[in-house]
């Protein structure tokens, strides 16, 4: 005797999987272009491995003391153009 599934419920018990949750990411041919440059100097072959990776290095870039202070000033730019009505820079 089989069960008969029904579309869209969750039959399996797998607590595993609990603690993920799937993106879906549409890259144009630009972004598709990087990130295969991307993966040959990371040397990985898949993209999800390789987009979690860099996400890592990002992160890690992001977070650095030194880049950090790159963002504050280039966000403070982006606030006074704001403030001082400058909604496009050329």
């Amino acid at each position: 005797m089989t069960i008969k599934k029904k579309p869209f419920v969750k039959y399996n018990l797998d607590s595993k999987k609990k603690n993920y949750i799937v993106i879906s990411l549409k890259l144009n041919l630009d972004e598709q272009g990087q990130l295969v440059r991307d993966k040959k100097v990371i040397n990985q072959e898949k993209d999800s491995t390789a987009i979690k990776q860099l996400m890592r290095i990002g992160s890690k870039v992001v977070h650095d003391e030194k880049t950090s202070e790159l963002l504050d000033i280039v966000l403070g730019n982006k606030r006074k153009n704001k403030r001082l009505g400058i909604n496009e820079f050329e």
